[in-house]
């Protein structure tokens, strides 16, 4: 979600104006995810290389996101969304942990859109976790290095009970992934707009789900066989 501070640069703003209207931004989303019947809506809320900014603004990040967190969960638990949170988490007070905590446990039992919020998250972070917890299993002799498979290794990633994501959005004109989810998104279509986070709303969206219905997914296959596939 890319583009908070330069929308509000250019709108002669402070940046967390950028920040309070990117959370706007989200509830669009949510509000089309809902109505489209997509499953599973992932954010990239705060990396684990955002703590490297200015200290102010890293804790007017936390304080906007403790308030919308106690914002929005009410509601979100009334419009039947599950929300859980992936990444490390460590670093944060122990009230936003605690609320972070309270908002997962209010919606688990929800049937709707799953909603996970990617905060303090590394793509490296993620697969490095994975490969501590097998070498223990190896060290213990409960795991031996020949039964190391993909599949076992996704067993230890963040959002192993999903389906890997279908699209990949990022919006502000940059054109890369910035280690985001780099186990998951290894056959994700990914769509870059110039768009500025805070203007992404549902035209916007809408474009993004067009062109994903334009791109042929082969998954290792010719164009004769997934088309011979979808005729069966």
């Amino acid at each position: 979600m890319d583009g908070n501070g330069r929308w509000a640069r250019k709108r002669g703003l402070p940046r967390i104006a950028g920040h309070s209207a990117g959370v706007e931004a989200v509830r669009r989303a949510v509000e089309v995810c809902a109505r489209k019947g997509i499953e599973v809506l992932t954010l990239f809320a705060f990396s684990s290389e955002n703590w490297r900014r200015p200290k102010q603004e890293v804790g007017l990040l936390m304080e906007l996101f403790m308030t919308s967190l106690q914002q929005e969960v009410q509601e979100l638990r009334d419009n039947g969304v599950r929300l859980r949170f992936i990444g490390d988490r460590h670093a944060f007070s122990a009230q936003l942990q605690d609320s972070i905590d309270a908002a997962q446990r209010l919606t688990a039992a929800n049937q709707g859109l799953t909603l996970v919020v990617a905060v303090d998250y590394g793509g490296r972070w993620d697969i490095t976790e994975a490969i501590r917890k097998i070498a223990r299993h190896v060290a213990c002799g409960d795991v031996v290095p020949e039964e190391i498979t993909p599949e076992l290794v996704r067993s230890y990633i963040s959002l192993n009970d999903l389906p890997d994501p279908d699209l990949f959005i990022r919006t502000g004109g940059e054109r890369r992934i910035s280690n985001y989810l780099l186990w998951h998104l290894a056959y994700t279509e990914l769509y870059f707009t110039e768009c500025l986070w805070p203007d992404f709303g549902p035209q916007q969206f809408e474009a993004s789900l067009a062109w994903f219905c334009t791109r042929q997914r082969r998954f290792g296959q010719t164009s004769e066989q997934v088309e011979q596939s979808e005729g069966a």
